[in-house]
């Protein structure tokens, strides 16, 4: 058909894996109008259309419309929304639409509010279309967001370092992975210069790699290997000895990240 261009079959489309980022509150404002006669309007405002209550039903199909949002737009993640929210602001020749979305998850919500102030405009016109048919719906657009990688920037990036016991891995008869991914982790989030020791699963070993790493100025360590059951799993009994003290807030957090 002329003017209209088709994806060919070789193109590929795909979601994006969020998997590793954590959960963080975050929330989304979008906004939009729907412009219209003034007599519309006022008959809108004073409840005379045929259809009958507007803005009510706008308000509804908005917040439903968010919660289908996955369904809706094809590579969008379904998300577990905490609270949505669609606002409207009677003007003389246009309603303005609001909406806020709102979650605690491992991606953002500006689809959800952008949806909610579509369908709402679009409900408006099904609503509205009987008297007016000139009503234009435009201006949707994403107001703000917070939440995700801008909220969770710190200004204080510690000097970090990795510590895995491994028997194999210190003998080199096994490739470390574990050890790479945290100091990848950390090189991510801003730390530089991340020293990475492996040593075997020895409570001398232990204790000696992590007093040279203090020495040296870590002021962050984080370990892999030796937690499990067996006998040359010493890593907690080694060192929790040396701890000044704990936070089992962090602790708890850290074991259910790691659970999921």
């Amino acid at each position: 058909m002329p003017g209209f261009t088709h994806l060919d079959e070789s193109g590929s489309v795909r979601m994006v894996d969020v998997t590793g980022k954590p959960g963080t509150v975050r929330s989304a404002t979008a906004s939009g109008y729907i412009r219209m006669q003034p007599a519309t309007v006022q008959m809108l405002a004073s409840g005379d259309m045929p259809k009958g209550n507007v803005l009510t039903t706008a308000h509804i199909a908005g917040v439903q419309a968010a919660k289908q949002t996955a369904h809706l737009i094809p590579m969008c993640h379904q998300l577990n929304l905490s609270w949505v929210d669609v606002g409207f602001e009677v003007e003389p020749d246009r309603i303005v639409i609001t909406s806020v979305s709102r979650t605690r998850e491992s991606t953002g919500v500006e689809m959800e509010a952008l949806t909610a102030v579509s369908v709402a405009a679009l409900t408006i016109y099904d609503m509205c279309k009987a008297v007016d048919k000139t009503m234009e719906i435009g201006g949707i657009r994403l107001v703000s967001k917070t939440g995700g990688k801008t909220s969770s920037a710190v200004s204080c990036l510690p000097r970090a370092a990795v510590l895995v016991m491994s028997d194999a891995c210190s003998r080199g008869e096994r490739e470390d992975r574990s050890g790479e991914i945290l100091r990848a982790g950390l090189e991510k989030a801003g730390c530089r210069d991340v020293v990475l020791r492996i040593v075997a699963d020895e409570p001398a070993e232990i204790t000696a790699a992590l007093q040279e790493l203090t020495d040296q100025g870590a002021e962050l360590v984080l370990t892999s290997g030796g937690t499990g059951l067996g006998p040359r799993d010493v890593t907690i009994d080694t060192l929790q000895p040396l701890f000044t003290r704990r936070l089992p807030g962090i602790e708890q957090a850290l074991l259910q990240w790691g659970t999921v």
